[in-house]
């Protein structure tokens, strides 16, 4: 009797030890299911599976393509923007200079043309170096808007001052009061203007 109770433990322990070597097949499942084990419970086939997720993996493609889209928008008007304003550096310092431009302009209005005074003589310095900043603003695409005589334009010009002259065809420029400038194609100083109305 006691032997075969002990060959009944022995059977039940050895049983015990295979079940825990091979697990079953709800040990191997994920929490989730799966579409490879009938015994997960999810009741979801493989081909549903594989539709599920083609369909998910779609959507992350097209999100992929839209974020890929708005960087390189990001990007182009970025670069755009940089370079809009290095090419435009400096125009607020060559606004300056074009008022110390104006003020040459003035003092050289005073001459009379007559060389033989001592303001005529000191004049003439500055109209050395009034033609040697025309030149330097030259040189960095600065350039006087030419609007006297012509009709006027609202782009480049302000009409300050209106005058009736019939001689003239309406809407024309008749005298520039401030000159206006570009800086390279952009206008940075609009002309003061007196038009005939």
């Amino acid at each position: 009797m006691k032997k075969k109770n002990d060959k009944v433990n022995e059977e039940k322990k050895e049983e015990v030890k295979t079940n825990e070597e091979t697990p079953s097949e709800e040990s191997t499942c994920s929490p989730d299911g799966c579409a490879s084990c009938a015994g997960c419970g999810t009741g979801i086939d493989p081909e549903t599976m594989i539709q599920i997720l083609g369909s998910r993996n779609q959507e992350l493609e097209d999100k992929y393509m839209r974020l890929q889209a708005e960087y390189l928008n990001f990007k182009t008007r970025t670069q755009s923007e940089v370079s809009r304003m290095l090419q435009y550096e400096g125009e607020d310092f060559i606004k300056e200079i074009l008022n110390i431009k104006d003020n040459f302009e003035r003092a050289i209005m005073m001459d009379d043309n007559d060389l033989s005074d001592e303001v005529s003589k000191f004049l003439s310095g500055f109209k050395m170096i009034l033609g040697s900043l025309t030149q330097l603003l030259d040189k960095f695409e600065v350039h006087e808007i030419e609007c006297l005589g012509l009709e006027f334009d609202p782009n480049v010009a302000e009409a300050v001052l209106t005058e009736h002259d019939e001689t003239k065809p309406e809407n024309v420029v008749l005298e520039v009061l401030t000159k206006g400038y570009k800086y390279k194609d952009k206008v940075i100083r609009h002309a003061m203007v007196k038009v005939n109305k």
